[in-house]
């Protein structure tokens, strides 16, 4: 047993989304687009005003005002539901690539039901298989038996390549063709430390150190408590069957402060 010492559950303002949504057959992991977000964006700002000026100052480069009005929407749903850590993402200076893709595959898993159940259950399972391989038509079979809003097969093609689509920019699948193999991920220190402090102040389905982020990217059990006895922000303790972490931080902002 791992004890997380995180805030109680009535300081933890920030939860998970738990309503199902075909919001990803907009925008998939959506890096760049992120990127751009952390950059720009002014907290507590109306969204119609943050497309406005988003549009007026080329954020995303030349797309419409229509199409950065729905972007910005998803956007405000991956990051500005989670205030702190999109104040850390502001600051997070010189972000390196391998880091910045888990972070925007973590913010979808936690704005998006259904690619949480996918690549935090579904995708984790079929990587214990040996020889485990992906492709389009296993996604779309798993989209059609699950299906929590009653797609129609259309719109459950579009979402099953835009799962793939994620899944594969966030480096959990190897890139096309099919059939693709299914590695686990490197996750720098500073990608585990940003979950870790993260997942601290939410409220999220399962335990702290089994549950779809972390589990998603290969670390649970075992594996993660191995990496968290040679982590930079906290002593592990072992009593018997009880495994605690003693955090050098108190907060998400206090890591960023020190580490970033």
């Amino acid at each position: 047993m791992i004890v997380w010492d995180g805030a109680s559950a009535a300081e933890k303002p920030a939860i998970e989304a738990v309503r199902y949504h075909n919001r990803i057959q907009k925008l998939a992991l959506g890096i760049e687009e992120s990127r751009a977000y952390w950059r720009h964006v002014l907290p507590g700002e109306a969204l119609a005003s943050q497309s406005e000026r988003a549009f007026e100052e080329r954020w995303f480069g030349a797309k419409s005002l229509a199409r950065i009005r729905v972007l910005m929407a998803d956007l405000r749903a991956r990051y500005a539901a989670f205030p702190t850590a999109l104040e850390v993402l502001e600051a997070w200076p010189e972000m390196e690539p391998e880091t910045r893709r888990l972070v925007c595959h973590w913010h979808l898993q936690l704005a998006d039901p259904l690619y949480r159940r996918f690549s935090g259950g579904w995708l984790v399972d079929r990587r214990l298989l040996p020889g485990a391989t992906i492709g389009f038509q296993p996604v779309l079979q798993w989209v059609l038996d699950t299906n929590p809003k009653d797609w129609s097969p259309s719109t459950c093609r579009q979402v099953a390549g835009k799962l793939l689509s994620a899944v594969s920019e966030a480096g959990l699948v190897t890139p096309p063709p099919d059939p693709r193999r299914i590695p686990v991920p490197r996750i720098p220190d500073k990608a585990l430390g940003y979950i870790l402090h993260l997942l601290r102040e939410l409220q999220f389905e399962g335990t702290p150190f089994e549950n779809p982020y972390l589990g998603s990217v290969g670390l649970s059990g075992v594996l993660l408590e191995q990496r968290l006895s040679v982590g930079q922000w906290g002593k592990v303790h072992r009593m018997g069957g009880l495994t605690q972490i003693e955090w050098k931080y108190p907060s998400l902002r206090a890591w960023a402060e020190a580490e970033l």
